[in-house]
């Protein structure tokens, strides 16, 4: 009731009417961890980064690049209907050499922002063109810097900087702010740094010209793209405190697949450490992920792949899905020359195009699954071999005609038919990820909460309104909702010794929707027709 009844009159009090909406989660951002040619390190407080386009990727980690095959998987990812996507990206120094470029700007010392070669093409300008006093008197303290990326053509101006410490605009915090490309070295030089020349008539102000009118890094401050990756850059010594290389995802809110391509040089092909396969299925089973795991290279036919498995692929995750063959793609890093690649990216793509489709419940498998920009597959598995390898969990990629390639499996690892799992299959697992996710962030309103009828009545509500709502969609088995699902939360399911411990407990059932993995079509010749 109102706090205060002073006046005979009418007092209006709005009542809570208990509904907290659940909104489902997103099913298909994919993260995706190795070697790119430039941008932010896994280290770095911005890492991971969000994109939204493999326009995105070439911008700020450099698109394809020869000595790695991350840009590859994105590139396919995007082809393929993904939409969002999460980039670590790693680097291993090369002993020897500097990580990142230096360059020094008339006693101003300047380093790269990231590490790697793109930094060597760096150049920067200083003119004292400022904003003058108020007393209309040139500023001698501040100055403009100009900076220019030669391999992109991209140039940052900072203006009104200066080297004083008590200064508004100290140069080392407005580039750590405001620069993609270059940070400030301190300590800064005590005077301010002299201008650069204007360019003669004719000159390009960003050429070699004599005198300079601009600075360039020199070969002793050039940097190299490191070596490449091993286990350690990934899961290595206080990598987890540190939330760097896999665990760099911990500084995202939700990712739902992980993506690993291949870094280890085989020869034939780039594979990955069976120890890092067995971290990231641990680590997606902590964080409601899905992992796509690429076949290794030597997966050269049906017998080695069932070899392989039989080996040990470094998991048996119901979290985890295992893809055969690999794809073949013309490669422009090398005169599109064909070369097979790992196939994660492409089929993580089709799991986020039909999950806008159709849904997270919809099998990401069929003549629907195409596989964009794949002319054409390392292994063409016929009817009999893809028969050998689906029982044992192993998803085939297929070159079906007219559809051209598919994926045609959707199993996880535990798909063993001898396992007898339920979470046999990817749409099964997956749906009860998106569940348990959207249920975890949906409830946070119930902590602290009164633990009585009151409470579960809310819940019994709340939850059972986006049950519905997803039983509509189709999400579920059953022809009513009380064959497709349940919301139970009242004592019994929360007893008086449970409400003395301050804990409530909601038991949420759903009958899933399994693929029709198996037609099968009976045909009966009839003898004859017999009038009665």
């Amino acid at each position: 009731m109102p706090a205060t009844l002073t006046y005979p009159g009418v007092y209006i009090e709005e009542i809570p009417s208990g509904v907290h909406t659940i909104t489902g989660v997103a099913t298909s951002i994919t993260a995706f961890i190795g070697r790119a040619k430039r941008g932010p390190v896994d280290s770095d407080e911005e890492s991971p980064i969000m994109i939204n386009s493999f326009g995105d990727f070439e911008r700020i980690f450099g698109g394809l690049w020869p000595d790695s095959t991350l840009g590859f998987a994105v590139r396919d990812f995007y082809q393929n209907g993904g939409s969002q996507a999460l980039i670590v990206r790693l680097f291993h120094p090369l002993g020897g050499t500097n990580d990142f470029a230096t360059l020094d700007v008339n006693s101003l010392d300047l380093t790269a922002a990231s590490p790697g070669s793109w930094a060597n093409l760096l150049r920067a300008r200083i003119d004292h063109n400022t904003r003058p006093l108020p007393d209309g008197s040139a500023d001698p303290d501040t100055f403009n810097v100009i900076v220019r990326d030669g391999d992109t053509g991209q140039i940052e101006i900072f203006r009104n900087v200066s080297v004083v410490d008590d200064h508004l605009r100290r140069i080392d915090k407005v580039l750590e702010n405001e620069s993609k490309l270059v940070r400030a070295v301190t300590p800064l030089p005590g005077a301010r740094p002299g201008p650069h020349p204007d360019p003669q008539p004719g000159e390009d102000v960003w050429g070699d010209n004599t005198p300079a009118t601009n600075s360039a890094v020199v070969t002793a401050g050039e940097a190299s793209d490191g070596d490449a990756l091993d286990e350690d850059d990934f899961t290595g010594v206080g990598k987890e405190g540190n939330k760097e290389g896999l665990f760099a995802l911990a500084k995202s809110d939700l990712f739902n697949l992980l993506c690993i391509p291949g870094y280890v040089d085989t020869g034939a092909g780039f594979d990955v450490d069976i120890g890092l396969t067995t971290s990231a299925a641990t680590y997606c089973e902590a964080r409601r992920a899905m992992l796509l795991i690429d076949p290794p290279s030597g997966w050269l036919d049906k017998d080695a792949a069932k070899a392989g498995l039989a080996a040990g692929i470094g998991t048996t995750s119901k979290n985890a899905a295992l893809f055969f063959p690999r794809l073949r793609q013309p490669n422009p890093a090398h005169d599109n020359q064909k070369e097979d690649f790992a196939p994660c990216g492409a089929v993580a793509g089709v799991f986020a195009r039909t999950d806008a489709q159709r849904g997270v419940w919809k099998a990401p498998a069929g003549l629907e699954a195409t596989l964009v920009g794949v002319p054409e597959l390392s292994v063409n598995l016929n009817d009999a071999e893809n028969g050998e390898l689906n029982p044992l969990g192993i998803n085939c990629l297929r070159s079906m005609p007219a559809s051209g390639r598919i994926i045609w499996g959707a199993r996880t690892l535990q798909g063993d038919d001898r396992l007898a799992s339920e979470w046999k299959y990817i749409p099964v697992r997956r749906t009860a990820l998106f569940l348990e996710e959207s249920l975890f962030r949906g409830t946070q309103w119930v902590v602290f909460e009164p633990n009585d009828e009151p409470l579960w009545a809310q819940i019994r509500l709340n939850i059972g309104a986006f049950m519905q709502s997803l039983f509509r969609q189709g999400a579920f088995q059953g022809k009513t909702p009380r064959e497709a699902y349940f919301v139970k939360c009242d004592k019994e399911t929360t007893t008086q010794n449970d409400i003395d411990h301050g804990i409530v407990n909601i038991l949420v059932g759903f009958a899933p929707l399994k693929p029709a993995e198996f037609v099968v079509i009976k045909i009966q010749q009839l003898a004859g027709q017999i009038e009665t």
